[in-house]
């Protein structure tokens, strides 16, 4: 389904940031950053340009290659990788940033995702996510089709529990990115930190 989703000319949700991500910028930890589920590139391209040194994944070759492409019209570097997230290793204390924005996958590959992520994360390192909650079903605006996709807060304070959540909300909100999201959303926003080391 990816591999045809991207698989066009166009950019299926567009080439511009979310805009969670987009507001929440000022707010982020500096350095290097990891974008899951980057899909074509567009919130791992507004990083680079907003000089983060990033990478990023996703599981369908054809948006890594757009993703690639993106980053050399915008004239920015970008590591951009195929790989699983179920079993793509994210490193130990590697990333100042991760992010998910509207990366569906089934609740028991979210958890242990979740776990590695916690992990991976520097200490001081903010986790920054937008997903989509069951609400999103009834709306018809994009999104998973089933129940088991999406995401609550609840759940995610849960998973993320060793970060210190600075920021946690399920609202409705307009999205509007590209093709692929069109109308009033159902969603929850998380930005959460791993707590620095003390000092000595």
């Amino acid at each position: 389904m990816w591999e045809q989703r991207y698989g066009g000319a166009a950019y299926f949700y567009g080439t511009e940031p979310n805009d969670f991500l987009r507001a929440s910028l000022p707010l982020l930890s500096r350095g290097a950053a990891l974008c899951l589920a980057e899909g074509e590139g567009r919130n791992a391209v507004f990083l680079a340009e907003s000089e983060y040194a990033v990478s990023c994944v996703d599981l369908a070759e054809a948006g890594v290659r757009k993703t690639r492409l993106l980053a050399q019209r915008k004239g920015v570097d970008v590591a951009a990788f195929v790989g699983d997230l179920a079993v793509f290793d994210l490193g130990h204390e590697r990333w100042d940033l991760v992010v998910s924005i509207f990366a569906h996958m089934p609740p028991a590959v979210r958890r242990d995702l979740h776990a590695r992520v916690v992990s991976s994360l520097r200490p001081g390192g903010m986790f920054l996510l937008e997903a989509y909650t069951p609400d999103q079903l009834t709306h018809g605006t994009g999104g998973p089709a089933s129940v088991d996709l999406t995401m609550t807060l609840a759940q995610l304070r849960e998973e993320l529990a060793p970060l210190e959540m600075l920021h946690g909300v399920e609202v409705e909100r307009e999205v509007r990115e590209g093709s692929g999201h069109s109308g009033l959303g159902a969603v929850v926003q998380v930005i959460a930190r791993k707590r620095p080391l003390a000092a000595d």
